[in-house]
């Protein structure tokens, strides 16, 4: 007999499967109809757009680009282009090649007599700058230096940048950039995984290809259970966030059913189907995963906590579930439905997060902030070398640990270190992020002293890993999708009875907002629409571009 939920598994993994290869004559085909708005059409993008110097020259991709152009028509604004260029260099150089390149800027910005040296400083940047030696050059480039060459940009470059042509064309991106978008905008494809308001599955924008995980929330669910603040509280820190080490937002748009967030895809599965699914025997029967991907995975992940950190955000659901694997081998934290953002100097002490996770100040209601992430982070890694958590123990692997026996050995005991792998260094760090006193607590003692520093991490260089040129240990098969067979994954009831009203749909309206500018702007650069849709000899027009042919939707779940 056909088995046929294996049969629409494996029509689902094809169809996945091949969209991340593209589809050339299909996009090109979309393309030739599209073009940017009008300059006349901006004034509204120019009046409104906020004329921020970090935001425009430096976060968003496609402002940063038209910056350095305009940068490059003035000697002297190039200069300080190409001083922040080489400075970022030298940070990601090693050995050798770092010395090198130290005693290279020192010749070329720091020499009066170089037609490079940084004459626009001023004070003591200028002061520095001229006084720099190879053993103070971090101290002083990355220091007062940098920050008096940013300064420099700011000021009478910025200006004139904005009154440029450069920054004319910016607004024709920002106008191109505010679309509307809705379902029609993507091809969907089998579902990943489902949460507690909905599913997600893949979906692929048909202009540039480029995949992303859409994230439904079901609009009557969330009614139901009131999830709705939660709801509008994830995609608003999720807006603010942008990381290479932390799943990102692209779009929020709703359809008649569900609110999407559409976020960065995440095809190579989550920690915990690496753990128990997949192990060090690559079968899942011995539970875990190898030292150097432990390692690797939690240098991403101590730094995507950091980045929320430094936002005065506190993610509050660090566990290997949530921390999700790309096709590169590469991770990022997921899900930020229990993050929260806590102003500076303030605590709370509201119980969130998952009970073999929880630190001991959220079981016994003590006022916290941070401290709860890198209590988590302990755990995790603990659970990655052993193949369970430190609080349940070898012994759930055979019967279930009560909840309340494992709260009672958070608050009152220490893990047990039984399994082979718990050498002297890895023990060590997760004692340090195990510590019941907060302010003994790695990422917490020292006045937060960054848990980077710890010995653990020394095969790592974090500036090279924050630019993403470290090379993952392991590379999930472009040939396996890393989730559950579609059949596997539960199906939602219905939910009955509920009815919206006009401030249910100023919501679902307000959640709206299209497209996200960091992740949006790096898409068309990555996609290569940026460079089409400048080219001064581009055609524009070219038909229809769905021609008929193919629908919203790909496959048949």
């Amino acid at each position: 007999m056909c088995d046929m939920g294996g049969l629409d598994n494996l029509v689902a993994n094809t169809a996945y499967l091949k969209a991340q290869g593209g589809d050339d004559k299909e996009m090109k085909k979309r393309r030739r109809s599209l073009s940017l708005p009008k300059p006349d059409q901006c004034a509204a993008a120019r009046t409104a757009i906020e004329k921020d110097f970090t935001s425009i020259c430096e976060r968003q991709p496609i402002g940063k680009k038209f910056f350095r152009d305009f940068l490059a028509t003035k000697a002297e604004y190039k200069v300080a282009a190409d001083f922040l260029d080489d400075l970022y260099d030298w940070d990601l150089a090693e050995q050798a090649a770092k010395t090198k390149a130290c005693q290279n800027i020192m010749q070329t910005y720091c020499k009066a007599d170089s037609k490079k040296f940084l004459s626009f400083l001023s004070g003591e940047a200028a002061e520095k700058c001229k006084g720099v030696t190879e053993g103070n050059f971090e101290e002083v480039m990355k220091g007062k230096v940098q920050d008096g060459v940013r300064e420099f940009l700011k000021d009478k470059p910025f200006t004139e940048f904005q009154t440029s042509p450069f920054f004319d064309k910016f607004l024709q991106w920002k106008e191109y950039e505010k679309q509307p978008i809705s379902d029609k905008y993507f091809y969907e494809f089998r579902t990943l995984g489902k949460g507690g308001f909905g599913e997600v599955c893949a979906v692929q924008v048909k202009n540039t290809g480029q995949m992303y995980a859409c994230k439904k929330l079901c609009k009557k669910r969330l009614k139901k259970k009131g999830g709705e603040k939660m709801a509008l509280l994830e995609k608003k820190i999720l807006e603010k966030v942008n990381s290479l080490f932390l799943v990102n937002l692209a779009y929020a748009y709703h359809t008649k059913d569900s609110l999407c967030l559409v976020m960065t895809l995440m095809n190579g599965g989550d920690l915990k189907y690496h753990i128990y699914n997949i192990g060090y025997d690559g079968k899942g029967v011995d539970k875990g995963i190898e030292m150097k991907r432990v390692v690797h995975y939690t240098a991403q992940i101590t730094t995507g906590i950091l980045h929320l950190h430094e936002m005065d955000i506190v993610y509050r659901d660090m566990k290997p579930e949530n921390v999700l694997l790309d096709s590169q081998g590469q991770c990022r934290l997921s899900d930020l439905g229990l993050a929260i953002e806590i102003a500076p100097g303030k605590t709370v002490t509201q119980m969130a997060g998952t009970g073999a996770y929880m630190a001991p100040e959220l079981l016994s209601k003590t006022p916290y902030r941070t401290s709860v992430d890198w209590w988590a982070l302990g755990c995790s890694i603990y659970e990655m070398v052993a193949g369970y958590t430190p609080f349940k123990g070898p012994e759930s692997k055979k019967e279930k640990v009560e909840k309340e026996e494992v709260q009672r050995r958070i608050l009152n005991e220490e893990p047990k270190w039984e399994h082979k792998f718990f050498d002297a260094v890895t023990k060590d760090i997760i004692q340090q992020f195990l510590k019941k006193k907060i302010e003994e607590r790695l990422g917490m003692k020292n006045n937060l002293e960054d848990p980077r520093k710890h010995e653990w991490f020394k095969s790592i260089s974090f500036p090279r890993l924050e630019a993403g040129l470290v090379d993952p240990p392991w590379t999930p098969k472009p040939n396996v999708v890393y989730a559950k067979d579609t059949g596997d994954i539960a199906e939602f009831s219905e939910i009955k009875g509920i009815e919206f009203d006009a401030k249910d749909d100023k919501f679902f309206k307000d959640f709206s907002t299209g497209a996200v500018a960091i992740a949006w702007q790096q898409e068309m650069i990555d996609t290569g629409l940026f460079d089409e849709l400048n080219d001064p000899n581009r055609k524009e027009g070219g038909g229809d571009p769905d021609d008929g042919k193919k629908s919203g939707t790909c496959i048949v779940l």
